[in-house]
């Protein structure tokens, strides 16, 4: 199976971070976390990226705040998918970090979750991954089932709380 690189601009980006590492470590997904700065190593962020599919790579989330530039690099150097989390700050809540990561030139695309949606990242990681990986696809179809379910199960206790309350 393809590994997740998870990469984060800054060691202050892992409390987001560390729900897409609880995701992919909950679906079985292999990956790395590494800290890489398009603005304080960009030889090392493209190297990486450059190298990341002959190094067992399928899917790089990258995850950056303020100007957020680390998954439009991370995606200049590769052709794998990349997907951006942008890291809320305390100057913008996040909304520079979004809109850096989203506004990509044409030919280099970044998929982009929410501000601090490390674990959509995740989850759409897994979900690209799972097109060769029929296991994975099966976990996910799991996840769905268990979700609809859950959301069942709230349903009923709140008519029951509706019942009581007007009673």
């Amino acid at each position: 199976m393809k590994k997740v690189a998870v990469i984060m601009g800054s060691d202050s980006d892992f409390p987001t971070v560390a729900g897409a590492v609880r995701t992919l470590h909950s679906y079985g997904v292999p990956f790395e976390v590494h800290i890489l700065s398009a603005h304080r190593t960009p030889e090392k962020a493209a190297e990486f990226a450059a190298n990341a599919r002959q190094n067992g790579f399928g899917v790089i989330l990258a995850a950056a705040g303020k100007a957020a530039h680390l998954a439009g690099v991370l995606a200049a150097h590769t052709t794998l998918p990349v997907i951006g989390i942008p890291i809320k700050s305390s100057a913008l809540d996040g909304l520079d970090a979004l809109l850096a990561t989203v506004q990509m030139p044409k030919g280099i695309p970044v998929a982009t979750v929410a501000i601090d949606g490390a674990d959509n990242a995740a989850i759409l990681a897994v979900q690209m991954l799972a097109l060769s990986e029929e296991t994975l696809a099966e976990k996910l179809e799991q996840e769905k089932t268990a979700m609809k379910d859950g959301v069942a199960r709230k349903d009923e206790a709140i008519q029951t709380k509706v019942a009581e309350l007007i009673g």
